[in-house]
């Protein structure tokens, strides 16, 4: 543990204990951030799971469409069936804070096309429909999946800064400053030891020389 090198005088120990005594209060405030964007976090994480798990599950479904609708259709005309969407998507990306973290925040809005099939239903199967429906509706829960995936990231690496802050606070900062405090203290206390002993050593004196003259008066 290194120690901190500083002149044994009060003025220097008042230091020290005001120092010591932020260090306490702001070990403190960093572990209850600390524990609060744990919480968060873990929310964060929950809800992840379970959208991964729909979305995952939401493309499975859509792959098997497209995978039926590309044994009952040619490959040219499946082709050409997705080749020109009816629709645009226009995304955009705000921020909130949680615990002094930006994490980004996503929103779409979609052009005014009347369908959001971009071919005639003629040549095409009701499978294809499926898989494009079940995209469609997915775009909402891909937005969310990927606002808690940046979420998570960004709290878990200011939870790790956090932890460090707390960890030097715990076992390095505030133990030097206790122990430099108590360095100190031992120090001023053995140097007024020191000085209420040569003061004694004075008075004696004192009283002895005093107690000599006036036997040498009589």
């Amino acid at each position: 543990m290194g120690m901190i090198n500083v002149n044994p005088t009060r003025m220097e120990l008042k230091r020290l204990k005001t120092r010591l005594t932020t260090a306490r209060r702001g070990h403190k405030l960093l572990k209850d951030k600390r524990d609060e964007m744990m919480k968060r976090f873990l929310d964060i994480v929950r809800e992840n799971l379970e959208l991964r798990r729909e979305v995952e599950k939401a493309l499975v479904l859509a792959n098997r469409g497209f995978a039926v609708a590309s044994a009952v259709m040619s490959s040219e005309v499946l082709e050409q069936s997705l080749m020109f969407p009816t629709k645009t998507v226009e995304l955009e990306v705000s921020y909130k804070n949680i615990m002094s973290v930006d994490v980004p925040e996503f929103s779409f809005a979609e052009s005014d096309g009347q369908t959001i099939y971009p071919y005639g239903y003629a040549m095409t199967s009701g499978e294809l429909d499926d898989a494009v429906d079940g995209l469609s509706r997915l775009m909402p829960k891909l937005l969310r999946l990927a606002e808690t995936e940046k979420s998570a990231q960004l709290l878990a690496q200011e939870i790790e800064k956090t932890r460090r802050r707390v960890n030097a606070l715990e076992y390095v900062m505030i133990p030097d400053l206790a122990d430099k405090i108590k360095e100190i203290t031992m120090k001023l206390d053995e140097n007024e030891r020191g000085n209420l002993t040569r003061l004694m050593k004075v008075k004696d004196m004192m009283i002895k020389e005093q107690f000599e003259k006036s036997e040498n008066a009589v």
